[in-house]
């Protein structure tokens, strides 16, 4: 499909500027592009789970949403999302429903790798017509910046705090999309803030318009627990993708695509080495936790290479 992006760029925003979001963050970024994917004559539900962008773009009796809009906690957020899908498809069916309603989530990375990964699992396997978006930014960052299971091996937060005894967090971060695709739903895109949002864009669409359960996971980066300057968030999401650390890849009906192979693979250093969360890893003394971290990089674009028959 033929796009125009300017024209696309220009629509109006279904999220109001004013919000609370800070400067520089990327849950508002993946937010506004994904629903600039709605096609002009559809409604949305939007469910939100606790985090971030609920308390920065909803505080009662102020919203920044147009759309209709639904706080949930931490835990329950496809579950309500499901809950609401079901409800319309029954409110249609008897006709006192006319216009089209698309169901969109969105959820953190506390909210949708951790607390409300049971909910969400749940909905995917039912496969409403629905679409969770993880707006990724690898910390529970509304409650203090603390560790995730998104958060990377040997990133400082204030659960996992680098000293004279730690390295940061020890584990390796999960991989959510994959998980998300085998449970077998329709759609799974994995993207961020490159190429001038098209790659998002298309993805979005995709997993709006795709019958049944979708599932998009976007890297949207934080300032404030990833310590970068503000202006330089689109630099992070280019390094995260040419380093191969963020893969753009997407799920149809379980077929695996690559979207985008860079020509040179640049070293895991240079998506590290702009964020305060790994300056320890640049210590005298530290190179084999930069080497473990590249293995784990390698590792996985390795396993995700041959998923998609590259």
């Amino acid at each position: 499909m033929a796009y125009n992006f300017k024209e696309l760029m220009n629509k109006e925003e279904r999220l109001a500027p004013g919000h609370r979001m800070c400067a520089g963050c990327g849950g508002t970024i993946a937010v506004r592009n994904v629903l600039r994917a709605l096609h002009d004559e559809d409604r949305a539900v939007i469910t939100n789970a606790t985090g971030c962008l609920e308390v920065s773009t909803f505080m009662y009796p102020y919203t920044a949403w147009k759309d209709s809009y639904i706080h949930n906690a931490f835990e329950n957020a496809g579950a309500t999302c499901s809950g609401v899908e079901a409800a319309y498809n029954v409110l249609k069916a008897k006709g006192k429903v006319k216009n089209n309603f698309k169901f969109i989530t969105f959820g953190g990375d506390g909210g949708t790798y951790d607390i409300g990964f049971q909910s969400l699992s749940g909905a995917m396997e039912r496969n409403h017509d629905m679409v969770y978006v993880c707006y990724d930014n690898g910390a529970y960052m509304n409650t203090g910046i603390q560790r995730s299971s998104a958060t990377p091996m040997y990133a400082d937060t204030t659960t996992t705090p680098v000293g004279k005894e730690s390295n940061g967090k020890t584990q390796n971060r999960k991989d959510l999309s994959a998980i998300m695709a085998n449970h077998d739903i329709p759609y799974v895109g994995q993207t961020t803030f490159v190429q001038n949002f098209k790659d998002l864009h298309i993805k979005a669409e995709k997993a709006i318009y795709t019958k049944g359960a979708a599932f998009l996971n976007i890297m949207a980066p934080c300032p404030r627990g990833w310590r970068y300057n503000t202006e330089d968030i689109i630099d992070i999401c280019k390094l995260a993708v040419e380093t191969c650390y963020w893969p753009l890849f997407e799920v149809e009906k379980g077929k695996w695509t690559l979207n985008y192979k860079p020509k040179t693979k640049l070293p895991i250093e240079d998506f590290l080495k702009p964020q305060g969360r790994f300056k320890h890893l640049f210590k005298k003394g530290n190179e084999h936790l930069i080497e473990e971290f590249q293995a784990e990089v390698d590792r996985r674009w390795e396993l995700l290479l041959k998923a998609c028959e590259e």
